[in-house]
């Protein structure tokens, strides 16, 4: 069964596409927008299949999760630390725990130990 992240930008699904395998996680993007548009295509690409919401935190993250959790209320919710540039400013360690906490342990890419 496909998992599916969502994340603000183009940016963050770079971040996480160099952690995660991508034939195996969908990083998907509401570029930091979200209309009625945006919500229907998001619903289609995951249909049924699990979901991970990965936004930053700030003010538009917040709204944005918010908004997310009504359209996926089982989704996993994972969080970045204030005071991190967003996800693409968090430390690959940080998401790399995130991502084990979320259960995706067998689809991470670990870096080398002296690369962390």
């Amino acid at each position: 069964m496909p998992i599916y992240i969502i994340v603000e930008g183009k940016n963050d699904r770079i971040k996480l596409s160099h952690l995660l395998q991508e034939d195996e996680v969908n990083i998907l993007c509401t570029f930091g927008t979200l209309n009625a548009t945006k919500f229907e295509t998001l619903q289609e690409q995951v249909g049924e299949d699990e979901v991970l919401l990965f936004l930053d935190n700030d003010t538009s993250g917040r709204r944005i999760r918010g908004i997310l959790r009504e359209v996926f209320p089982d989704a996993i919710h994972m969080y970045t630390r204030k005071g991190y540039a967003g996800v693409e400013g968090t430390p690959d360690e940080y998401i790399i725990a995130q991502l084990e906490k979320a259960g995706l342990e067998a689809y991470i890419l670990y870096p080398p130990p002296d690369l962390i």
